[in-house]
């Protein structure tokens, strides 16, 4: 019996209509930035999955972290299969104080199996010009398993070399900002556009009535402080992030050929034009001939495996698209034609070529 498989295009779109976000959620403030801090460290307690005497680092780093304990052993004599050698990295906003905590992330960097388990030993944590920033230590969490048994056997569930540790790291300096103008303030956006950029600046006006907002060009938006609200510059920056902007995005496309995933946006369009699609099945049936020999000829029964091709063209499934205006319209269209998806990822690159998709093709 012949099975017909429905596969329907699975869109996400943020709206048909231009839609408002807050400025404090698409743009940040000039002296806000950010820190990336990074370390090497150790994480013990590991059930037999960690670095192998091969990774020699681990071993120096084990032997090290002894003598500072007062205990001397030979590197030849360490067996370090519950501990494994890490990089532990994370990145830390500009405006945390001393005893702030954040989360950082763990991974393995020699030949271990899993970090299931493990716990971090104290790390001090640097940032690119070898300053020491504070410290991380704590139980690892990897979110999955991955057990394995001698014979070879193995069950696995997410990656387990690398993991968080939720509020591990300890700040043990106050991050520095650079001093705020009382008087002007920049604004950024986090995606530069143009229009986005000239709509943030006409809604700061719209708010406070006088124009104080200029966007100078599709990332920068500068905004002279009112005098009158000088003496309280916070309560100022916090009014300027509750605005709401509409926002300008880029029709796009996004298609993951691993996971044969589609997504479009909102602003996608499609111009008149025709698609056909059809498969070429090929099968191969067996017919399997037995010879059976004669009655006392001694002979053995032999059997011949006659493999024959049979091939189906299906029929081609043909659609005119008389153009298609919006995200529902595309998946309507595409549907008809009753692919799966990897196929309707072939087919927007073909309409992408052809010039009749208005959008940019991202492949991931």
């Amino acid at each position: 019996m012949k099975k017909i498989i429905f596969v329907f295009l699975i869109t996400i779109s943020i709206s048909s209509f231009s839609f408002s976000q807050r400025i404090k959620d698409i743009a940040y403030f000039a002296n806000e930035s950010s820190e990336q801090i990074i370390a090497y460290g150790l994480v013990v307690g590991l059930n037999g999955t960690g670095d192998s005497h091969r990774s020699t680092f681990t071993v120096q780093s084990v032997s090290s972290m002894l003598k500072r304990f007062g205990i001397t052993v030979p590197q030849t004599d360490l067996r370090v299969r519950n501990v494994a050698a890490v990089m532990v990295t994370t990145t830390i906003n500009s405006g945390l104080k001393q005893g702030a905590k954040f989360d950082v992330t763990v991974s393995s960097l020699g030949d271990a199996t899993s970090l299931h388990g493990g716990t971090l030993l104290l790390t001090p944590l640097s940032s690119k010009d070898g300053a020491v920033l504070g410290f991380a230590q704590g139980a690892i969490s990897v979110g999955g398993f991955d057990i394995r048994t001698p014979i070879g056997n193995r069950v696995a569930r997410n990656h387990t070399l690398a993991g968080r540790i939720p509020r591990g790291g300890i700040l043990e300096v106050s991050m520095t900002n650079p001093a705020v103008n009382n008087q002007a303030v920049s604004i950024y956006l986090r995606e530069p556009d143009v229009t986005t950029a000239f709509n943030v600046s006409q809604a700061i006006n719209t708010r406070f009535g006088n124009p104080i907002s200029t966007a100078i060009d599709a990332a920068q938006v500068n905004v002279n402080v009112p005098a009158d609200r000088q003496e309280n510059l916070v309560m100022f920056l916090s009014e300027l992030e509750a605005i709401t902007v509409e926002i300008d995005n880029i029709a796009k496309v996004i298609l993951n050929e691993r996971t044969g995933t589609v997504i479009t946006g909102a602003n996608v369009r499609i111009q008149p034009v025709t698609i056909s699609h059809g498969n070429l099945n090929i099968t191969i049936r067996s017919f399997p001939i037995i010879s059976q020999p004669g009655a006392f000829s001694g002979g053995t029964t032999q059997v011949i495996n006659n493999q024959i091709p049979f091939a189906v063209q299906d029929s081609a499934n043909t659609i005119a698209i008389q153009g298609a205006s919006t995200v529902q319209e595309v998946a309507a269209a595409l549907n008809s034609l009753r692919v799966s998806p990897r196929e309707i990822i072939a087919i927007f690159q073909a309409l992408k070529e052809s010039g009749a998709l208005i959008a940019e093709l991202v492949i991931m």
